[in-house]
């Protein structure tokens, strides 16, 4: 039974109502910069209600930034991570729940370890790797000798110089941080959870392991899966660190940091509207992902 309380009903959504002012405050205090002059938005207090150069101002940071082309990069840095770490995690997850192997329970805690070392702790050498990519085979060719060898075999030396640079480009702004442990994680939890009968069943019937992968288990992963796209698009598309290390072209560059080029530094032009126009740009697509997926989103957050 569900009590019904008036008082009770009147504080909580209060409590709503007050939290909901308090987190978009500043999405309408930018809104309401972008759409003023500078002379408005220096003032103080800055007046709360809208101006008229809305689209003068998101036309200058348009053109100001490129951001036409950083909103592709981001989109792209964040749909392949996204991807990429749902299809990774699952996969890993599936076998650690369903296969018997040695070392299986070690090597589901050495990616739950993982959890402890987010990418600003692992920056510096997932950067090498990045660099090259071939460096573990550089420094097996090191420690075998090739170089020596081959030269003892053919009479003269022979240069093994193995390099591939991901700097610049997609893959190295989306496969490195394609693991995650977090999503391993909640799908293995998922798993757990699925009847053992179900795999029983699909065993009798002839079904092999990636049969019962395709028609059961993913289709029951749906709503985990949208729920983990959302926070994972997200995350992705609010990297800032990592683009910035990755990139040095300016046609690679993600709209977050072209956001962080526009804010003013204190010997700039005090160009605040700008920034903000940018910002309310940069800020549209994962909103999107959200309205549109935000169903799903809350049935994976709380369904059994």
């Amino acid at each position: 039974m569900v009590e019904r309380n008036r008082a009770l009903d009147w504080l909580t959504h209060t409590i709503l109502i007050g939290g909901a002012i308090l987190v978009g405050f500043p999405i309408y205090y930018a809104f309401v910069a972008a759409t003023q002059p500078v002379s408005e938005v220096v003032k103080v207090p800055m007046t709360l209600i809208p101006g008229d150069q809305l689209l003068n101002n998101v036309g200058t940071a348009w053109e100001q930034a490129k951001l036409g082309r950083q909103l592709f990069n981001s989109f792209v840095m964040a749909f392949g991570i996204t991807v990429g770490k749902i299809t990774i995690s699952i996969l890993s997850a599936f076998s650690i729940t369903y296969f018997s192997y040695r070392f299986r329970v070690v090597a589901f805690w050495m990616i739950f370890i993982t959890l402890m070392l987010p990418i600003e702790v692992r920056i510096v050498p997932t950067y090498q790797v990045a660099a090259n990519a071939l460096l573990p085979l550089q420094v097996l060719v090191d420690v075998l000798n090739l170089e020596g060898l081959f030269a003892g075999l053919f009479g003269h030396s022979i240069d093994i110089s193995l390099g591939c640079s991901l700097l610049d480009s997609y893959a190295g702004l989306t496969m490195p941080l394609m693991a995650s442990a977090t999503a391993t994680f909640l799908f293995r939890q998922f798993f757990l959870t699925v009847p053992e009968e179900l795999c029983e069943a699909a065993r009798i019937d002839g079904a092999g392991p990636m049969r019962f992968f395709r028609d059961i288990l993913l289709p029951m992963s749906v709503t985990n899966m949208a729920a983990l796209a959302v926070i994972l698009f997200v995350f992705s598309w609010n990297q800032y660190l990592w683009p910035l290390l990755m990139t040095t072209d300016p046609e690679m560059k993600t709209v977050v940091i072209g956001v962080a080029q526009l804010v003013p530094d204190i010997e700039g032009e005090p160009d605040w509207h700008i920034a903000m126009a940018a910002m309310l740009l940069a800020l549209f697509p994962p909103v999107v992902v959200v309205v549109v997926l935000q169903g799903l989103f809350v049935q994976g957050l709380i369904k059994g």
